[in-house]
């Protein structure tokens, strides 16, 4: 999940650049969701992990 937030920044970054302006709101957009999806996910990892031990 990680590795799909910074392609999705890096395509983000890259269609900046290039001026490209639907191309990087749209990249970036889907980068900041995937970016929230793993923070979720992380923490509920990381509390579920807690409990077990």
């Amino acid at each position: 999940m990680l590795r799909w937030t910074v392609i999705f920044l890096v395509v983000a970054i890259i269609a900046a650049i290039f001026g490209f302006g639907g191309i990087a709101a749209s990249a970036a957009g889907i980068a900041k969701v995937l970016f929230f999806i793993f923070i979720v996910l992380f923490l509920i990892s990381l509390i579920a992990g807690r409990k077990s031990v």
